[in-house]
């Protein structure tokens, strides 16, 4: 105990130095531990890019190229889904709700989506967190848009502005349907995935802007919105309106399903890849976003070198700094021998004070990280689509503190071993 206090006082005597030595050990740590979390959240929200849905179901493919085209809208569907056969799946017992999506237009390279309103009431992102409006509400009329927070803020758009929707996806749009301009009606917060990036329009327009008949819905749609707008929400209601809003389209891009009971799931999925009268596939979300950031797992691998980099030049800067410190201390040092401290003192004292000061750079890098993960939580889930867990440290994290502890020590053990062979050599001093 009086080697620590020593240890204490004699950090305090060289407040400077050591406070610089413990804030570079405090800011890696920051830096490891948050580097560490975003890490393994970010494979965690990638998977819950799109959540709670139990299949995604389109024409045969393959699978990351369904979840491609139908979750982030990168790509083209090669075929698509027979409205019978939506109808057909959809009606099967256990099945919850249904989202259709029509893809295949866009507005200045952002995708369109046509779908109903089961898609603001059961799409989760996330874990499981529904979409909300920063602006606005749902389509409840033919020509009426929603935007993604990105498509918003990037645009300038605000509500009651016109947008005019283009045929083929991206900048290979060639044809703008200037005749059906779309009011904006709703814009969506920031969710951090394609949702932000997409619009989002009634799947009958799909069919109008491109000379169908949806048109022939729009009596029993004027007759459906007469009613006062705080019962929109309301399920029967929603169906009704769905109904004017869906139409009968020939052919939709893909659908979502949700489920009853999970026991469900494996049934119709089988079912779904097996069905005769159409080649179609269905998917498991979850599972295919798994396997698909296993083909980037090269990002782990370099964020977890970055992590262990970081920790080392921060060690090194320590031990730069404790090696620097022997040749000022040589009159403490000095003192302490003609006191009666013998080598072995003297080594235990270095000793001491490196595993201080990587303790206390431990503590308050903990710190640090809990308060940018508290400041930076919505940043990241808005603008990266990252959910961050700020619980405590799991037993990995606390490893990873462990592991910097035994390190700090061994790099302490080099100037403390140089100062107590010093001692020995000359007893009073140490020449350096």
């Amino acid at each position: 105990m009086l080697l620590v206090k020593l240890a204490v006082k004699s950090l305090l005597n060289r407040k400077a130095s050591a406070l610089l030595t413990l804030f570079t050990i405090a800011i890696s740590v920051m830096l490891l531990m948050s580097i560490e979390r975003v890490r393994v959240d970010a494979k965690s929200s990638f998977s819950n890019t799109i959540s709670g849905t139990d299949l995604i179901v389109g024409a045969r493919t393959g699978d990351i190229q369904l979840l491609l085209s139908s979750v982030f809208r990168i790509g083209h569907a090669n075929n698509g889904v027979s409205w019978k056969s939506y109808q057909y799946i959809t009606g099967q017992r256990g099945v919850k709700w249904a989202i259709p999506m029509s893809l295949g237009d866009s507005h200045k390279g952002l995708a369109v989506l046509g779908t109903n309103k089961d898609y603001f009431e059961h799409y989760r992102f996330a874990k499981k967190q529904p979409l909300s409006f920063s602006q606005g509400h749902e389509f409840n009329h033919l020509f009426e848009v929603v935007l993604g927070a990105e498509v918003a803020n990037t645009l300038g758009y605000q509500l009651g502005d016109e947008v005019v929707i283009a045929h083929g996806m991206g900048n290979t749009s060639f044809h703008n349907h200037d005749d059906n301009p779309f009011k904006v009606v709703g814009i969506l917060k920031a969710t951090g995935t394609p949702v932000d990036k997409t619009l989002h329009i009634p799947l009958a327009a799909i069919d109008e802007i491109h000379g169908g008949h949806a048109h022939q819905h729009q009596p029993a749609q004027a007759d459906a919105n007469d009613h006062d707008h705080d019962h929109d929400h309301d399920h029967d209601h929603d169906q009704h309106d769905d109904v004017d809003l869906v139409g009968t389209p020939k052919q939709i891009t893909a659908f979502l399903l949700g489920f009853d009971s999970p026991l469900y799931t494996l049934q119709v999925r089988r079912n779904i890849n097996q069905y005769k009268d159409e080649a179609l596939l269905a998917i498991m979300p979850g599972v295919t976003l798994r396997e698909l950031w296993e083909m980037l797992s090269i990002v782990e691998k370099i964020l977890l070198l970055f992590s262990i980099v970081v920790v080392l030049i921060s060690l090194l800067g320590m031990l730069t700094s404790l090696l620097s410190s022997l040749n000022q201390r040589r009159r403490e040092l000095a003192i302490l021998r003609s006191v009666g401290a013998r080598p072995w003192h003297i080594f235990t004292l270095i000793s001491v004070e490196s595993l201080l000061i990587t303790g206390l750079g431990c503590i308050v890098g903990t710190s640090l990280f809990y308060a940018l993960m508290l400041l930076g939580a919505d940043y990241l889930q808005s603008h990266a689509g990252i959910s961050l867990n700020i619980a405590l440290l799991s037993s990995y994290e606390l490893m990873l503190l462990a592991a910097i502890m035994v390190a700090g020590f061994i790099v302490g053990l080099i100037p403390a071993t140089r100062a107590y062979f010093y001692s020995l050599a000359d007893g009073m001093s140490i020449k350096i």
